[in-house]
């Protein structure tokens, strides 16, 4: 996850969160609860208020030691959840080599086991007749790139698989994220980054004003897609003549996608956080 802070000590119903932090390729909220000690009942109590109170979230439960009941209690919590409330349990050591400062090691004793829910959730939907085999053709390349950018060692974050035509990918920054697209009827994929708050089309005039030095950095043209008719605007580029249903050709597609995203993020990070977040009153007014 590539986290934005949000908020310390934050109110969630009856209790504090110790940290709140956005996942910035999904806009979906992260709540750290840290506890230098080992894992008890009230701690647990908390972390299930903190999920009733927020509709999407992440929770990471960060202890000295986590028991046995209270890591079962994660397993089964995951399991039983849908893909919009996850729960990570997190043990901290402190590690220290020679005389070097000490360091923190966090080992993962509970995670969410995002690949068996979502083809569990598909493969449900397919037998109800609601996903299509085109759904389903999206999910298994998109799961492919993931397993590609993986191997490859690469920066990007990718969110899990989904069966839809396109796969989020984090930029560094709430309101942005990179694009990997794919059209099946038109046989070609495309690679984007997109503004989708209410600061799009101030932000989209902003980049447009470095769109030489940005284009002459990636090497190559970009279209500038303001969409006045839509919240968001996006820049994109795309390779034509490509068929994604052809299987054969999902390592070429993984490759190029990798690189350009890779590319993208390069040139375009910098300059999205550098963005000036502050705007006229009036901007508040544009959708």
């Amino acid at each position: 996850m590539d986290l934005e802070f949000e908020a310390q000590e934050k109110n969630v119903g009856p209790f504090r969160a110790d940290i709140l932090c956005k996942d910035t390729a999904t806009d979906s909220w992260v709540l750290i609860e840290n506890q230098l000690e080992r894992t008890d009942h009230g701690h647990l109590g908390q972390l299930l208020t903190y999920a009733a109170g927020l509709d999407a979230v992440t929770i990471v439960w960060v202890a000295e030691r986590f028991t046995e009941e209270h890591r079962a209690a994660l397993d089964w919590l995951n399991e039983r959840t849908d893909d919009k409330i996850t729960f990570f349990g997190l043990e901290v050591e402190l590690w220290q080599i020679g005389e070097s400062l000490i360091a923190p090691k966090f080992n993962i004793v509970s995670k969410p086991n995002d690949w068996a829910k979502t083809i569990s959730a598909t493969a449900k939907q397919l037998q109800a007749g609601v996903v299509s085999e085109t759904k389903q053709l999206q999910q298994e390349l998109w799961a492919e790139f993931r397993k590609h950018l993986e191997t490859t060692h690469s920066f990007l974050k990718a969110t899990k698989p989904l069966p839809q035509h396109w796969m989020n990918l984090a930029i560094g920054r709430s309101g942005f994220k990179l694009l990997a697209t794919l059209n099946t009827a038109k046989n070609r994929i495309g690679a984007a980054m997109v503004m989708y708050d209410s600061r799009a089309k101030i932000f989209f005039h902003a980049l447009q004003e470095q769109k030489p030095q940005i284009e002459s950095e990636l090497g190559w043209s970009l279209e500038w897609q303001e969409l006045p008719e839509k919240k968001e605007s996006r820049l994109a580029m795309y390779l034509p003549n490509v068929d994604p249903s052809d299987r054969t050709k999902w390592p070429e597609i993984c490759a190029w996608l990798q690189m350009r995203l890779e590319k993208m993020h390069k040139v375009l990070a910098v300059r999205v956080k550098a963005l000036d977040s502050q705007m006229p009153d009036s901007a508040n007014e544009i959708e």
